[in-house]
């Protein structure tokens, strides 16, 4: 049987009080995340990361990588970016109604790269440029 980290965490912060790394319950358990943790001050580097899903109303106030995360699909409704958004190497075909990118959208290598700016743009919110 593969060891767990979140497990391993879970059991550092019932026996010695440490608090479990917001990236483990990210990628392992997002399902304990609290509201609280859905407001990252900076940046948050997921590349190459197995993770499938984001929670809604995730808030990013730096940069979020999430090139070459390949199980993930789709984006959460609510995200908000106040950096740069990367997609680049994703199987993302679509982007969330409300999206939030203050910075760069990175689309290389993704089914979206095909899409016009104005189809990417339409009922969301994208203040900087479109890199494809």
């Amino acid at each position: 049987m593969q060891p767990n980290i979140y497990n391993f965490f879970k059991f550092l912060n019932q026996e010695e009080q440490r608090p479990i790394p917001f990236i483990v319950k990210l990628t392992h358990a997002p399902e304990t995340l609290t509201p609280q943790e859905l407001n990252v001050k900076g940046d948050l580097d997921l590349y190459n990361t197995p993770i499938t899903s984001l929670p809604e109303g995730l808030t990013v106030k730096g940069n979020l990588d999430l090139g070459d995360c390949t199980s993930l699909k789709e984006l959460p409704k609510g995200l908000t970016v106040r950096g740069s958004l990367s997609l680049e190497n994703t199987e993302i075909t679509s982007l969330p109604e409300g999206l939030t990118v203050g910075g760069f959208l990175f689309l290389r290598g993704t089914p979206l790269s095909n899409k016009t700016d104005e189809q990417i743009r339409a009922g969301r919110n994208i203040n900087g440029k479109i890199i494809r």
